[in-house]
C-alpha cells in the first residue's frame, strides 16, 4: 500500500508537471468559464436574476453553478491526457518499471483533481471580481469547493474508462462532450429548473449536475447542506462504478 500511494504521488506530480510546462492546456481550460461568467452576469443577468428568490443575486446564485460547470467540462481532459499515454508509448514505458499499475490511472485522477482545485481557485477570484460573496461563511465555501471538487474526481474516473475504451484522443474528448453538454445545460448551473418546462424539469432534478450545483449552492449561499446527501450518493456510485470498471479495462489493455 505504501509503494502504491508513491508511485501514484509520482505519476501525479508527473501529469502536474505538464500544465507547467503547457501552460496553454491551463489557459484554455480558464477561459470558459471566465467567459461564461461575465456573459451571464452581465448579458442574462438581469432577466434570469427576476426569477431567483428575494435577497439573492444573480452573481451569488451563478457562481457555485460555475464551478460545476467547470470540472464537468475540464474532466474531458483526463480522457485526453491518459488517450496521449497510451498512444505514445509512455504506460508501456510504467509497465517495464517495478511500480504499482494503480499508480497510472490514480495519478492521472489525483493530477485532476488538483487542477480542478486551481481552475476553481481562479473562478473565486474573477467572482470575487464581479461581486460573489461567500454568505455561507468559510465552511461553506470550504465545503462547497470539496463537494465540487469530489464530483469532478468521480467525473475524471468516466473519462478515465472512455479513454481506456475508445480510439484516439479526439474521440475521447468528443464522446464525453456529446454527454456532457446536455447534462449542464438542461440542469441548475444557470438558471432555476423551475423556468423549464414541465417535462425537461423531471430530468433536470435527476440530473447530477443539477444535485451537486444545489449542493454547493446551498453550502455557498447559506451554509446549510440541502442536496448534500444526493450529491454524496451520485459522486459515491460513480466512483463506485467506475474505478473498478477504469482498472478492469486498464488490465485487459496491459
Amino acid at each position: 500500500m505504501r509503494s502504491a500511494i508513491t508511485d501514484t504521488a509520482v505519476v501525479t506530480g508527473r501529469n502536474l508537471r505538464h500544465f507547467i510546462r503547457q501552460p496553454d492546456l491551463l489557459v484554455f481550460s480558464t477561459i470558459q468559464p471566465v467567459l461564461f461568467v461575465l456573459l451571464f452576469v452581465y448579458v442574462f443577468g438581469g432577466a434570469i436574476g427576476r426569477s431567483l428568490p428575494h435577497g439573492v443575486g444573480y452573481v451569488d446564485f451563478l457562481l457555485p453553478g460555475i464551478f460545476v460547470q467547470s470540472v464537468t467540462f475540464g474532466a474531458s481532459q483526463t480522457a485526453v491526457g491518459l488517450k496521449e499515454d497510451l498512444t505514445r508509448g509512455v504506460v508501456d514505458r510504467f509497465r517495464s518499471m517495478p511500480m504499482a499499475r494503480s499508480a497510472v490511472l490514480a495519478g492521472r485522477t489525483m493530477a485532476d483533481l488538483v487542477r480542478n482545485i486551481a481552475i476553481i481557485g481562479l473562478m473565486i477570484a474573477v467572482g470575487y471580481l464581479v461581486g460573489f460573496r461567500f454568505l455561507g461563511g468559510v465552511g461553506g465555501a470550504v465545503a462547497c469547493v470539496a463537494v465540487v471538487a469530489a464530483f469532478g474526481l468521480a467525473l475524471s474516473w468516466i473519462f478515465a474508462f472512455v479513454a481506456l475504451t475508445v480510439r484516439g484522443a479526439e474521440t475521447a474528448q468528443t464522446a464525453g462532450f456529446v454527454v456532457i453538454f446536455p447534462l449542464v445545460f438542461a440542469s441548475s448551473v444557470f438558471v432555476p429548473v423551475a423556468t423549464f418546462p414541465d417535462w425537461l424539469q423531471t430530468f433536470a432534478k435527476i440530473n447530477p449536475v443539477t444535485v451537486t450545483a444545489d449542493a454547493a449552492r446551498s453550502l455557498a449561499l447559506y451554509g446549510t447542506p440541502a442536496s448534500l446527501g444526493a450529491a454524496a450518493a451520485w459522486i459515491g456510485g460513480l466512483l463506485a462504478v467506475f474505478i473498478p470498471l477504469s482498472v478492469w479495462r486498464y488490465r485487459r489493455i496491459s
